[in-house]
């Protein structure tokens, strides 16, 4: 079982866009990004036997910290576990520091934490631009060598951090160097891919980010399209259960719970008899 969660920028109608950009000019600063953005969160459960299974798919409208995001995950998990306590557990984010915290200790669930491989290898990539300038020859061919350690050697993440090393060392005034750097050593204990590889798990987020452009981005950023919390979270939630094989489950729970009693009163005149009169009339 991999469990994952990331995120998405979606166009709000109370994201204060207007008001961010006159603050940014008050304080004479370059608006950066788009504004009146924010961040949907989007999470995945899947489940593999060699082959990917199933993938329970959740999203939630922007929250603080992605709280409500977190507690449906950690739901789906021991719901799982409860009827497979033997399962593999891969625990997948792409580095972000919240993200991480919630699945290596908010989850409390053992397993493998794996930072995503592709995210791993844009950090590379970047320490190599930093290095040799982003079309010298020689930044293609050792990010080739390199990204070919990370994922197939035994410990290839502590051998890229020797040459990382190797690399500030001649180039001490590239900060980026140092910076990407200090991103491998953080998340050494969570690139062993080789591993992971062996052992035929998962080493990718690609469902998840997949998850974000199916859940959010198709529908939520359209031409013109400003979205506010509830309308915005009833889209994702049906389109959550339609994309997870649960739309026939959530439609019956949706039913029963969301029911009104009411009476027709006796002075009401049905709807197709009034226009039925009408078009005789015309």
């Amino acid at each position: 079982m991999a469990v994952s969660l990331d995120g998405v920028m979606v166009p709000m109608k109370d994201g204060d866009r207007q008001e961010k950009r006159e603050q940014a000019q008050v304080d004479g600063k370059h608006q950066r990004g788009p504004s009146g953005y924010k961040e949907v969160g989007c999470g995945t459960v899947s489940f593999y036997d060699g082959d990917r299974l199933c993938t329970r798919r959740m999203a939630r409208m922007p929250e603080h910290k992605k709280t409500t995001l977190k507690e449906m995950l950690t739901a789906e998990v021991h719901a799982a576990l409860a009827e497979r306590p033997n399962l593999d557990v891969v625990k997948m984010a792409d580095g972000a520091r919240d993200n991480c915290t919630y699945l290596s200790k908010e989850l409390d669930v053992p397993g493998h934490e794996v930072v995503d491989f592709f995210h791993a290898c844009e950090h590379l990539n970047n320490a190599l631009i930093a290095a040799y300038g982003e079309t010298h020859p020689k930044r293609r061919s050792q990010y080739e060598k390199l990204k070919t350690v990370l994922r197939d050697e035994i410990d290839g993440v502590g051998k890229v951090i020797r040459s990382l090393v190797h690399l500030r060392d001649m180039h001490p005034r590239r900060k980026n160097i140092a910076q990407e750097l200090g991103y491998f050593r953080r998340n050494h204990h969570r690139m062993n891919y080789a591993e992971l590889k062996d052992a035929n798990l998962p080493i990718g987020t690609g469902v998840t980010e997949a998850a974000c452009k199916t859940l959010a981005t198709q529908r939520m950023k359209r031409s013109g399209m400003r979205w506010r919390h509830p309308g915005g979270q009833a889209i994702l939630t049906f389109r959550s259960a339609v994309q997870s094989d649960r739309f026939d489950r959530f439609w019956n729970i949706l039913a029963e719970t969301y029911k009104a009693d009411f009476h027709i009163a006796d002075n009401v005149i049905p709807l197709h008899r009034h226009m039925s009169r009408g078009r005789r009339a015309a």
